[in-house]
């Protein structure tokens, strides 16, 4: 088992090219098996969620093809409408591919999505808008078997809170469905208009991606496309966290200032100074952090769940108190114990806020990344921490991030990836 030995208290300097969204690629990957052409993604990052993803697309018959950051899919020959539940359970974003099966062949066959364990993600929109557009939904044996068996139709698909992957799958399966698909109270993340922009390319006719109100349609009939995944704003989000927590000044080529649109302002909050160029932000900590009086979390364009940890790492050396309130998801807090071996002073309140009194500094330790995010925000924290700290499960950081310790070592951070002793 890999894990990280990170020695703190290095100043951080220098630019880096920031990395292809992995909460962008999944989807695209799942609606390349759609079309049954050949798709072209460049800017797809080397990640191990990436890797699952293909893997499920060549057992239902797809061929793959890496070359560096770009992935060529064929779908023209894919067959399979059903994934192993040793796929499913290799990430949590597996799921999305039930609306393309769906589109692809009118049935498909799937078991719960696995992947980072930061509460429960119900499917019920899912489940719900697809039997509304014409999907018969049956359990067996821990499978959802699924049959279109007058096939997929346009419906007007209102959603109770903007989930990402319910309008995600609702999109996947409008790639096989007759006439208009309107979905109100849609997500309006980028990573939902990149995906839109993907079927656009692709023959799909969409309006209203990264609004409220989104109307899909298209003729079933696709063509070859190829496309640029957009920069992943949350390792942006954390390159601005080791920043803010190791201090220094991080140019960040690539980024989207647009997408950091409700980061940027927390992090100005707690005295990082930004400048912006054409493609690229740069990032400094002034000294030590400053606290944010509340952060709450919230669907686009609100802050982000997947960068509350990150923040929270930064919030732990801040001068004063910070409130963090997790409302996306009920389990988010699970690095907070890990961060308080570290010497952090964090309280939870009824699961879901999080009271975080700023030390001076930290101090090393050996700690468990729990999820993704977490792990990130462990290693980050690291950065600025003194003495040595070990990071172990850092398979879950591999999940997003991609060479995580050399990106940072090439910063000037004293990082290393090594096995654990014995093994």
């Amino acid at each position: 088992m890999e894990r990280l030995i990170i020695n703190g208290g290095k100043r951080l300097d220098g630019s880096v090219e920031l990395q292809g969204s992995k909460n962008s690629v999944l989807p695209i990957l799942a609606a390349a098996a759609a079309t049954g052409t050949v798709s072209v993604l460049h800017n797809c990052p080397g990640l191990s969620d990436v890797d699952a993803a293909m893997k499920i697309l060549r057992h239902i018959g797809c061929k793959t093809e890496r070359q560096g950051h770009t992935v060529i899919i064929d779908s023209s020959c894919a067959y399979g409408s059903e994934i192993p539940d040793s796929l499913m359970r290799e990430m949590r974003s597996s799921i999305i591919f039930l609306g393309a099966l769906l589109a692809r062949f009118g049935k498909a066959s799937v078991t719960a999505p696995g992947g980072c364990e930061i509460g429960l993600r119900p499917i019920d929109l899912h489940l719900s808008a697809l039997r509304q557009m014409g999907t018969d939904i049956s359990e067996t044996g821990g499978f959802l078997n699924c049959n279109c068996p007058n096939g997929l139709s346009g419906r007007h698909i209102t959603l109770s809170f903007p989930s990402v992957g319910a309008t995600e799958n609702i999109m996947l399966a409008s790639m096989g469905a007759k006439g208009e698909t309107v979905i109100t109270n849609a997500a309006r993340e980028p990573e939902i208009v990149d995906l839109a922009e993907f079927l656009i390319k692709s023959g799909m006719k969409i309006s209203g991606a990264g609004q409220s109100v989104m109307r899909i349609s298209g003729n079933g009939r696709f063509h070859s496309a190829e496309h640029t995944v957009i920069p992943d704003r949350i390792v942006a989000s954390t390159l601005m966290a080791g920043a803010a927590c190791a201090g220094g000044k991080i140019c960040i080529r690539k980024a989207e200032k647009e997408h950091l649109a409700p980061v940027i302002p927390v992090f100005e909050t707690a005295g990082c100074r930004f400048s912006f160029g054409s493609d690229e932000i740069t990032v400094e900590a002034c000294g030590r952090p400053k606290r944010v009086r509340y952060l709450r979390t919230m669907p686009y364009p609100g802050f982000p769940t997947d960068s509350q940890a990150l923040f929270m790492a930064v919030a732990a050396t801040a001068d004063g108190t910070s409130v963090i309130s997790e409302k996306i998801f009920e389990n988010r807090f699970r690095h907070v114990p890990e961060l308080i071996k570290m010497g952090a002073d964090i309280r939870v309140e009824d699961c879901c806020v999080a009271v975080v009194e700023g030390v001076k500094a930290l101090h090393g330790a050996k700690v468990s990344a729990c999820d993704l995010r977490g792990g990130s925000a462990l290693a980050v924290a690291a950065l600025g921490a003194q003495g040595k700290t070990v990071v172990e499960n850092i398979f879950h950081i591999d999940r997003g991030c991609e060479n995580f310790e050399n990106v940072f070592a090439y910063l000037g951070a004293d990082i290393k990836r090594a096995q654990r002793a014995g093994e």
